[in-house]
């Protein structure tokens, strides 16, 4: 079997099989197509251990990806483990179909620091929410995403019929799992409010300023950045303010005001519950303020 047939099995196996998002399919493809290249792999008896570890320290030595005009000096741990986890699952699908290629335990995924998670502050959280005040498609948005903590990609996928007589929702998120989020007063005031001023029929609940088809209507995730960080720079806040610092937010408020972390895991949709431990610094906080009050009295 050619190189390119076993890759694109295996990228309909990951889509149909595994279910996974077009946009993880994409990925695993650039990423597999990549390493193709590097090592001008033709079939997978091609694929050994030794290009494996050249390939390897080839991506430790790129050049990462430019931060605001800046290249960053090698691409991130992170990054390359993206690469290694394509090339690793390829590895075992061939395996399983009984083809013969190198073991795919060999590849060790590149260790990484743990993730520092930096969430707006309540002060800062009000008034980047407060700068927003004036636009209420930006207004009921941001709202949005600190009362549900949605993905990006989760928020700009919802359509304008959703139910807001209810308190919550089902979403569809990563590895196309439902789960339910939750609306808050404020947020229902604000979307009605939003759809209200609508005067366009299209079918997304957030659309971009000045649309002329229906095709183009919905808001992309490229423009949803831009406006988190406009209202950030608009608030005062200097630090890096993102979508998934809004989930982040989301997170460590209701772990700060008493939520446990199985609950956090399930309205995040973390498949695991030592993805949703990056926050453990908030309840490590807690257990020294009850040690604090408690001990020894």
């Amino acid at each position: 079997m050619d190189i390119q047939t076993a890759k694109r099995q295996f990228l309909e196996y990951v889509e149909i099989e595994k279910g996974r998002a077009l946009n993880t399919v994409r990925n695993y493809e650039h990423y597999l197509d990549v390493f193709f290249k590097f090592g001008n792999i033709q079939s997978p008896s091609d694929i050994t251990e030794n290009m494996i570890r050249e390939f390897r320290l080839h991506l430790n030595r790129s050049k990462g990806v430019k931060v605001r005009g800046q290249n960053q000096s090698t691409m991130k741990k992170a990054t390359q483990n993206y690469y290694l986890i394509a090339l690793r699952s390829l590895l075992k699908y061939l395996r399983k179909r009984g083809i013969d290629c190198v073991a795919p335990d060999i590849i060790e995924l590149a260790k990484t620091g743990s993730r520092e998670i930096d969430p707006l502050s309540g002060d800062e959280l009000k008034r980047f929410l407060d700068s927003a005040a004036d636009n209420l498609r930006d207004s009921a948005m941001l709202e949005l995403f600190f009362s549900t903590g949605l993905r990006l990609s989760e928020l700009c996928s919802l359509n304008r019929d959703l139910d807001l007589t209810r308190d919550e929702f089902s979403i569809r998120g990563k590895g196309d799992k439902v789960r339910i989020v939750f609306l808050s007063d404020v947020a229902k005031e604000k979307l009605r409010a939003y759809l209200k001023s609508r005067k366009d029929m299209a079918e997304p609940l957030f659309v971009s300023d000045g649309f002329r088809k229906s095709s183009d209507a919905r808001l992309t995730t490229r423009s949803v950045q831009r406006i988190v960080r406009f209202y950030a720079t608009k608030a005062g806040i200097y630090k890096k303010v993102t979508p998934h610092v809004l989930r982040h937010s989301f997170a460590t408020d209701l772990l700060s005001n008493g939520a446990d972390m199985r609950s956090v895991q399930i309205m995040l949709g973390h498949a695991n519950i030592a993805t949703t431990q990056v926050y453990t610094h908030v309840t490590d906080k807690q257990l020294r303020e009850v040690h604090k009050k408690f001990h020894g009295k």
